[in-house]
């Protein structure tokens, strides 16, 4: 085994493919190569993988007239603690023909730039992720200092209602990996993770924000069709109803 290699961990089944980031004393640190997870295990528990990731985001749109309409779908503000799941966010934003403004941003740091990244760019859609865990061995789910980066999380959602009060006019997306779900829905966010404490897959947050822009203003979203979406739907990611962020022109 050396850094870089794609591996799984025997003992986990072999459910989630990692990249080698480090190797010290025979365990080596590893990151998800699709799932937003830390983790780290012994050399003798891994072995080299060639599962291919097969989750294909789907959107959850009509079928736009374009013969005589135009549409402007809702602009993307992204921050990210990961710049290679943030880079996998953006590839996908190009794919669906959507705005979206990347910015790599440590998770402690979140707080204290949202508000001068908010004024600069101006979105309809905020997406706050990158890493987060649950401590299970510290006991309360209920507690958000049990969880890694969830705190920072919550205060960046506090900020940027600061900016904007209305779910309406600016639709927050946040959360990671095992997130508080409770604290970042009543802190503010439209979307969080993660309701059943289960890792997230790294494209998750954006596929949310990627129907949310497509889908028009005066149109509510099916929030059950959206989540199914998600790799792992409503345990991964849940949220509150509300509209669309794509504005309808005629004529084209």
């Amino acid at each position: 085994m050396k850094i870089g290699d794609i591996v799984s961990r025997i003992s986990h089944n072999n459910d989630i493919n990692f990249i080698i980031l480090e190797i010290k004393d025979k365990v080596a640190l590893l990151k998800g190569t699709d799932i937003r997870l830390y983790a780290d295990a012994d050399l003798e528990d891994l072995v080299l993988s060639d599962k291919v990731d097969d989750y294909r985001p789907t959107l959850d749109t009509e079928m736009l007239e374009r013969d005589e309409y135009f549409y402007l779908p809702g602009k993307i503000l992204h921050i990210d603690g990961d710049i290679d799941y943030l880079n996998k966010s953006l590839t996908f934003y190009k794919e669906c023909d959507v705005l979206a403004i990347g910015k790599q941003v440590k998770e402690s740091d979140m707080p204290n730039t949202i508000l001068k990244l908010l004024n600069e760019t101006r979105p309809d859609i905020l997406v706050i992720t990158g890493h987060d865990a649950y401590y299970d061995k510290n006991g309360d789910i209920n507690n958000i200092n049990n969880y890694k980066n969830s705190k920072y999380f919550r205060d960046t959602i506090l900020k940027a209602r600061e900016y904007e009060k209305s779910h309406e006019k600016l639709v927050i997306v946040a959360g990671a990996c095992q997130s508080d779900y409770e604290d970042l829905i009543k802190s503010g966010a439209n979307f969080a993770s993660s309701p059943k404490r289960v890792n997230i897959h790294a494209l998750d947050p954006a596929v949310i924000a990627v129907n949310v822009s497509l889908t028009k203003r005066d149109e509510m979203i099916n929030i059950k069709e959206l989540l199914s979406k998600t790799k792992y739907g409503k345990n991964g990611i849940g949220g509150i109803l509300g509209n669309g962020m794509m504005y309808v022109g005629y004529p084209r």
